[in-house]
């Protein structure tokens, strides 16, 4: 049988995809396990940080399917569900595949190291995408070669390099992303444009986003608060791109506890922090391209001058992240 390593590292692509910006200050990353037959047991993602990587999630979901044992599925530590993996496998994870966007990691940190669980599952097959940059984590693939594993790099490593490029980032300096909403015929204007899902995961990005970049003028005129209020998060310091340094201090986002509010006429104070959202309209995406690394955008499934007569997705929008060619 004629095996495509792509299509199953494809589907963890784009499950991690789910999670970029939400995993700071870990990569988002994604693993698919796959039975002996090909059949897709499990696709999963690194959901955020401290919790269980790609591949313990991936490996859960696949041992209730091969098992039924449904205690594994209220163990949401990763140690609890290493423990569990370890102690009640019985070999069945022998045959299967495993595919991961990035390199298992080699160490116990916040979480038991993937590379030593994959191996002593009995694991014989990896496909791996990107390799980790992270000194402190890296050469997972030689731990499971140590361990009779057949490791196949490269997978698919372009796209893997994408996924994986904001936590490269941060490593070594800061990654930038702007961000804004619109309607399909392209209007920005008129009130609230994406849907509550959507309000959420940008919340969820600003509670784990160190500093949010935001101009003058929509400070002005929005009066926001620019906090993480729908996910119960944190809300980080704001910058406020401005040459006029004088605000109505009464603005919501000037009186949220335990952030720090800077008004500059520059973006140097960017490089004092790692992980940074800009939020804007075209005119602030023009002034901060040389500094901009990935765009996202959610594109709402309405528009104000046209009827719209059927979409596949009517109610949640869609969510691209991007990068300028060349």
């Amino acid at each position: 049988m004629v095996v495509d390593h792509n299509f199953y590292l494809s589907l963890a692509l784009k499950e991690a995809w789910k999670y970029q910006g939400l995993t700071y200050p870990n990569p988002a990353v994604g693993c698919s396990v796959v039975g002996e037959h090909g059949e897709i047991l499990a696709v999963e993602a690194h959901h955020r940080a401290g919790g269980p990587h790609a591949e313990v999630n991936a490996l859960k979901q696949a041992y209730y399917k091969l098992t039924n044992d449904s205690y594994i599925l209220a163990l949401e530590d990763s140690l609890d569900i290493h423990t569990h993996l370890l102690s009640n496998h019985n070999g069945i994870f022998e045959n299967i595949k495993l595919y991961t966007t990035l390199e298992p990691c080699s160490h116990f940190g916040k979480t038991p190291s993937c590379a030593t669980l994959i191996s002593e599952l009995g694991i014989k097959e990896v496909y791996v995408g990107s390799y980790d940059t992270n000194v402190a984590a890296q050469k997972g693939n030689m731990v499971l070669q140590m361990n009779d594993c057949e490791v196949h790099t490269e997978i698919m490593l372009e796209e893997c390099d994408a996924l994986l490029y904001p936590f490269r980032k941060w490593l070594d300096d800061k990654f930038v992303f702007f961000k804004w909403a619109q309607r399909l015929d392209g209007s920005v204007d008129g009130g609230i444009i994406s849907s509550k899902d959507s309000r959420k995961n940008v919340h969820a990005m600003r509670d784990v986003c160190d500093l949010l970049v935001i101009g003058g003028e929509t400070v002005r005129k929005d009066r926001p608060t620019l906090d993480a209020r729908l996910v119960n998060g944190k809300a980080p310091d704001v910058l406020i791109y401005s040459r006029e340094k004088e605000f109505d201090t009464t603005i919501p986002l000037f009186n949220v506890e335990g952030r720090e509010v800077f008004i500059c006429d520059n973006f140097s104070k960017v490089d004092e922090y790692k992980n940074i959202m800009i939020e804007g309209g075209e005119k602030m995406a023009e002034l901060t391209k040389n500094i901009t690394d990935y765009y996202l955008c959610y594109l709402a499934p309405q528009a104000n001058n046209f009827e719209i007569l059927n979409a596949v997705q009517e109610t949640q929008d869609i969510i691209l992240w991007m990068k300028k060619k060349g």
